[in-house]
């Protein structure tokens, strides 16, 4: 299939002849377009309304645990992909549960690193909902680094991000820890 010169298609078709693939056989004709549409799809920001109702004297830690997500590593634009914890402690208003999951695509459906995304989560859910407290951990599976470099598959990295009384309160951090295990 011929691409128009200039484009994303025809330039990843480029990159597959460089790497020495026939680009005319069956299984690959099409790649280049499929390839270009999956990362339109995958790297759109899904931007979405953080709603938020008070909180109504609930004041004990609210969590959300093994949400799944998915990446691409920023260094080689290899997935990487795990579950993300996400709690929070409400001071005047807590969030709708979707919100959370949301909050967690939001940062992970780009090129980024692990420790970045943790940060931007909690960073956000701290400015829509002024808490008490967020903690955020992340564990996941790196493809560069099972694929390619030190090849070491089943490794896991787990990345955290405490903020407030999950960083003042040794009680509050372990409750939170328990809750992941």
């Amino acid at each position: 299939m011929e691409y128009s010169v200039n484009t994303a298609e025809w330039h990843f078709q480029q990159i597959l002849k460089h790497l020495g693939e026939n680009t005319e056989r069956e299984g690959l004709k099409e790649t280049p377009k499929r390839y270009i549409k999956f990362l339109k799809e995958f790297l759109e920001p899904k931007e979405f309304n953080f709603t938020t109702f008070e909180a109504e004297g609930t004041d004990e830690m609210i969590i959300q645990t093994n949400i799944p997500f998915y990446s691409l590593c920023e260094h080689h634009i290899a997935p990487f992909f795990g579950v993300a914890n996400v709690a929070y402690i409400p001071d005047k208003k807590i969030i709708g549960l979707s919100k959370l999951a949301r909050t967690v695509d939001l940062y992970a459906n780009r090129f980024q690193n692990q420790e970045r995304i943790t940060t931007q989560i909690a960073e956000r859910l701290t400015k829509e909902l002024s808490p008490k407290g967020v903690a955020v951990s992340l564990k996941a599976q790196h493809l560069c680094m099972c694929m390619r470099g030190v090849k070491k598959h089943d490794t896991w990295t787990i990345t955290s991000k405490l903020l407030g009384v999950f960083k003042e309160d040794d009680k509050c951090r372990q409750e939170f820890l328990s809750f992941i295990k």
